[in-house]
């Protein structure tokens, strides 16, 4: 792993993952089994909310609330970011995490003495309908109230969890992953990618993981090229149910004090590191969109700092990428069968046994 433009060589956080970043929680609703392949993913910021950012990039975006992201726009703070599945359905969630948030009194204070109070919820959400068998089995807004109250201090549930539930890249299944780095000044940025991707996360000539040579050491024990011969033998298999839509979402955070323009600038560079986890990224077929939230509990980077960190967010993307395909787990419903990487290139763990 090579090191930040300072010179630093990153290490991960205690728990390398989004909580990492003190105050932020992460919590999922997850649907299986009925009809149902899906789930809700609530990133909370901490109590008064964090300056948020926002990058779309791809062709068919499902999102709410990024306009109010925009540095020229006036709200500064977001509560609580949501990740789902049901495509734009799932956009629905938001209206339980609100609701859980306004009974927390988070939230923008507006009107006559400032007595009503509106919670800021931007979200995306990811293309899964039908996967579980029932295309009308999509999050509501219970979802997002369920997810809300489970978002304890723990650390991030990797995998085919909330809002990865249903999730695909390419002809495996897709999963939620997360990824911490701590910063030479002692500050921490981190990631959580919800991966569903058009494209794929592995070489399909050789099975290698893209996202693999940029693990921090001893980030991946085990994980190896797989053999030559089932990388072959995968490749000629038949292609599993096809799935004509898709997206990529996550959140980056970080402890330090970020302008929204700066906030916007990170998720544009988690791109990057989305781009170098899979490919192709960005298509029509897919929405991908990328978060950020800076809770500001460390001073604002210097021009050396800030370089450092974009560095960072977009290292950590990656590898959230890589933890999400790892996490995944294989799975067959009414309308289909996707195996997991592990299921799917079994030699490439022979280290581990």
């Amino acid at each position: 792993m090579s090191a930040l433009p300072s010179g630093h060589v990153p290490v991960p956080g205690p728990t390398n993952d989004l909580t990492d970043v003190t105050g932020v929680r992460v919590g999922h609703r997850t649907a299986v089994g009925a009809g149902r392949l899906t789930g809700t993913t609530v990133v909370l910021a901490p109590p008064g909310g964090a300056v948020g950012g926002v990058d779309v990039r791809g062709g068919g975006p499902g999102t709410r609330e990024t306009d109010l992201l925009d540095p020229r726009n006036a709200v500064e703070r977001v509560n609580a970011v949501l990740l789902g599945g049901g495509s734009a359905f799932g956009l629905a969630a938001a209206d339980g995490v609100m609701e859980r948030l306004l009974a927390a009194g988070e939230g923008v204070r507006v009107g006559p003495g400032d007595a009503v109070i509106v919670p800021i919820v931007p979200g995306a959400v990811v293309f899964d309908l039908g996967r579980g068998g029932d295309p009308r089995a999509r999050p509501t807004a219970d979802f997002g109230s369920a997810a809300y109250d489970d978002a304890g201090t723990g650390p991030v549930r990797q995998g085919c969890v909330g809002a990865g539930t249903g999730a695909l890249v390419g002809r495996i299944k897709g999963a939620v992953g997360s990824a911490s780095a701590v910063l030479a000044d002692g500050g921490t940025v981190a990631a959580l990618a919800v991966v569903n991707a058009a494209g794929s996360a592995f070489d399909p000539d050789t099975g290698e993981l893209y996202a693999a040579r940029f693990a921090l050491p001893g980030e991946f024990p085990g994980l190896g090229r797989p053999d030559p011969a089932e990388a072959a033998a995968f490749a000629a298999r038949p292609a599993g149910p096809e799935t004509t839509l898709h997206t990529t979402i996550g959140v980056v955070a970080t402890d330090a004090a970020l302008t929204k323009a700066q906030c916007a600038k990170a998720a544009g560079i988690a791109h990057d590191g989305l781009a170098r986890a899979v490919r192709p990224v960005h298509t029509m077929l897919d929405g991908d969109t990328v978060f950020t939230l800076a809770t500001g509990r460390r001073p604002a980077p210097d021009q050396q700092g800030f370089h450092d960190l974009l560095a960072a967010a977009g290292d950590c993307f990656t590898r959230a990428v890589a933890h999400a395909v790892l996490a995944a787990t294989s799975v067959r419903t009414p309308a289909g069968a996707w195996p997991g990487y592990r299921d799917a290139f079994p030699s490439a763990f022979t280290s581990e046994r």
